[in-house]
């Protein structure tokens, strides 16, 4: 029984996320608390996290806002979206205790280090899959109404 290179490859990426991100967050632990010590490293991982939460729901309440501006701009609001996406990645890395995490946590709440991560995973994956918005075919149109005749004695139907 032979196993597919891609799902080798995931399991590989799921190992690294599950098992190799905490042995390194514990590493630098040891290490930063070691050099600056205890109640220094609880204060920077407590501090990280009361910041990280405050500037999560100003971003936040900004990508709500955009993608409702998409929406009142008759588009699909893709690329708010995935701001909006990471922006909820980067509150779920500050939240969870760790130098590491915080650190990927603070990078994708700059944006351009977001519009930068879009791009590149928008590359990785352009062409497996097809987003279509808006009606496929239409049923009915919408007309203006022709301006009311000023000399038209006949009220408005």
């Amino acid at each position: 029984m032979s196993v597919a290179p891609d799902r080798l490859a995931a399991v590989g990426i799921l190992f690294m996320l599950f098992v190799g991100i905490p042995i390194a967050e514990i590493a630098l632990f040891i290490y930063v608390g070691g050099r600056i010590g205890l109640p220094a490293t609880l204060v920077i991982i407590v501090l990280t996290a009361v910041v990280g939460s405050a500037l999560v729901a100003r971003q936040g309440a900004e990508a709500i806002a955009q993608v409702q501006n998409a929406f009142f701009e008759a588009r699909f609001p893709s690329k708010e979206l995935a701001h909006g996406a990471m922006i909820v990645v980067a509150g779920a890395f500050l939240v969870t205790p760790g130098f590491l995490t915080d650190g990927l946590g603070f990078l994708l709440l700059v944006p351009p280090f977001r519009e930068a991560a879009r791009m590149a995973i928008s590359k990785r994956f352009s062409g497996r899959w097809v987003v279509r918005s808006g009606p496929q075919r239409t049923d009915a149109e919408w007309r203006e109404p022709p301006p009311p005749d000023p000399e038209d004695p006949t009220p408005l139907r």
